[in-house]
C-alpha cells in the first residue's frame, strides 16, 4: 500500500468510528471491507415524519482528492428536491477538498428533512416540550456526575474570568462504560490556555482512582480569536492512536476550548477495536451532555474558514 493509501485509510477509519460513536443505532455498516455504509436520517428521532437514507462508499482517495460515492434513497425524493440536495452535498465538498465530510453531509440532510417537516406541519409547541425535556434530563445527568469543583466557581462573570483564565477550570466526570471488565469514563474541562490544561491533568492525578487507570488519553481543542486557528493536541498514554481519534471526533463535532480525558482502567481481557469505540463514545457523551456540540451550519463554516491548525507540541508516537 502506498504512504498515501495508508494515511487515507487511517483517516476513514477514524472518521468511520467517529460517526459510529455520533449517530449509534442509524449508523450501519454494509460492507467493511469496500467501505460501504449506510445511515439513516429523520427529522425527529423520537417522532419521524421524513426519512431519508444515505448510503456512501468511500474510495481509497478520500478524503484527500475525491469525494464519497453516495446514493440517496427514499421513496419521496424526486425531481427538482432529489437534484437540489445532491447539489448542496457536493457543494459541501468543494467547499471542504481535503476533509472529512461524512457529517456535514448528514446534518444538512436532516436540516432539509426539518424544514421539510415546518413548512408541511409546523410544531413549535412539540419542540418547545422536547426542550424542556432535555433540560430536565442534564439537570438528573449533573446530579449523578457532580464537577470535581464546587458549582460556584462556574459563577464568575465574564469580567473577572477573562483576568483568571489561570485559575483552575471545572471539571466533569461522565457515566462509566464497562465491558468485559475494561471500565472507561471521560472527564471533561473547559480551556483557554495550554497551562490550564495541565492545571485540570494534575488535579486528576491527585484522585488515586484516575491515577491508578492502565490508560488516561486526552484531547483538546482551544480557539485563538486574534489567528482565527485552532491551538490543538491529544495524548495516547500508551493506547496506541487513541488520542488521535480522540481529537478526530472533537474536529468533526467541532467543539472549541474544551478538554477531554478518557480514563481507561484494563480488566485483563483484549477489547480489539471495541476499545476505541468506547472511549469516541464515552467522549462524545459528555460532549452533548455539557452541550459542547455545534450547530452543522456552525460546524460547516468552522471547517470551510479554520482549517489552519498548530500543535501546541508534537504528537506523541507511541
Amino acid at each position: 500500500m502506498a504512504e498515501g493509501d495508508a494515511g487515507s485509510d487511517q483517516r476513514q477509519n477514524e472518521e468511520i468510528e467517529a460517526m459510529a460513536a455520533i449517530y449509534g443505532e442509524e449508523w450501519c455498516v454494509i460492507d467493511d471491507c469496500a467501505k460501504i455504509f449506510c445511515i439513516r436520517i429523520s427529522d425527529d428521532i423520537d417522532d419521524p415524519k421524513w426519512t431519508l437514507c444515505l448510503q456512501v462508499m468511500l474510495p481509497n482517495e478520500y478524503p484527500g482528492t475525491a469525494p464519497p460515492v453516495y446514493q440517496l434513497n427514499a421513496p419521496w425524493l424526486q425531481g427538482q428536491e432529489r437534484a437540489d440536495l445532491s447539489n448542496s452535498l457536493e457543494e459541501i465538498y468543494i467547499q471542504n477538498i481535503g476533509e472529512s465530510i461524512l457529517y456535514l453531509w448528514v446534518e444538512k440532510i436532516r436540516d432539509v428533512l426539518i424544514q421539510k417537516s415546518q413548512m408541511t406541519e409546523p410544531g413549535p409547541d412539540v419542540k418547545k416540550k422536547t426542550e424542556e425535556e432535555d433540560v430536565e434530563c442534564e439537570d438528573d445527568l449533573i446530579l449523578a456526575c457532580q464537577p470535581e469543583t464546587p458549582a460556584k466557581a462556574l459563577d464568575f462573570d465574564i469580567s473577572e474570568n477573562r483576568t483568571e483564565i489561570e485559575e483552575l477550570p471545572p471539571i466533569d466526570h461522565g457515566i462509566p462504560i464497562t465491558d468485559r471488565r475494561s471500565t472507561f469514563q471521560a472527564h471533561l474541562a473547559p480551556v483557554v490556555c495550554p497551562k490550564q490544561v495541565k492545571m485540570v491533568l494534575a488535579k486528576l492525578y491527585e484522585n488515586k482512582k484516575i491515577a491508578s487507570a492502565t490508560h488516561n488519553i486526552y484531547a483538546y481543542r482551544i480557539y485563538c480569536e486574534d489567528k482565527q486557528t485552532f491551538l490543538q493536541d491529544c495524548e495516547d498514554d500508551g493506547e496506541t492512536a487513541a488520542g488521535g481519534r480522540l481529537l478526530h471526533l472533537m474536529e468533526i463535532l467541532n467543539v472549541r476550548n474544551v478538554m477531554v480525558v478518557v480514563s481507561r482502567w484494563y480488566g485483563g481481557i483484549l477489547l480489539g477495536p471495541d476499545r476505541f469505540k468506547h472511549i469516541n463514545n464515552c467522549a462524545r457523551n459528555i460532549l452533548v451532555e455539557r452541550n459542547y456540540t455545534n450547530s452543522p451550519e456552525e460546524s460547516s463554516k468552522a471547517l470551510g474558514k479554520n482549517k489552519k491548525v498548530r500543535k501546541d507540541k508534537k504528537r506523541s508516537e507511541h
